[in-house]
């Protein structure tokens, strides 16, 4: 697996949507998590995707957050709407080894990219 990108963060105001990105080469066909790290708490999952397009929210976004992949374009989205304050914080794109997912520890994923800031202002 290549080095994985992530974008589309920015600043927007509660009520809004985000769409953020993952870029990779070589993460076709693996698990694909997208993680939120908190000032000072540990990055939680929120949602992943496995090889076969199966997918899992977290209860906190479901609803509200939809993952996706493009495998034509290397791409894994993380659809964010109605986001609200408490969705603030670095947003990782993580990539597994293996086509299954089975659970969100972030210690199993092993290839991660660099962060995209979320802020979400009421």
């Amino acid at each position: 697996q290549g080095p994985l990108v992530e974008s589309g963060g920015g600043s927007v105001r509660a009520g809004d949507s985000l769409r953020l990105s993952c870029i990779g080469s070589g993460f076709n066909g693996v698990c694909v998590g997208w993680f939120r790290q908190k000032p000072g708490n540990q990055r939680e999952q929120v949602a992943r995707i496995n090889g076969s397009g199966g997918v899992h929210v977290v209860d906190l976004a479901k609803g509200r957050f939809t993952i996706s992949r493009d495998n034509a374009k290397n791409t894994v989205s993380l659809q964010m709407d109605s986001l609200q304050p408490e969705d603030t914080g670095v947003y990782y794109c993580a990539a597994r080894k293996t086509s299954g997912c089975y659970d969100g520890d972030p210690l199993k994923y092993d290839n991660w990219g660099q962060g995209t800031q979320v802020t979400v202002f009421s």
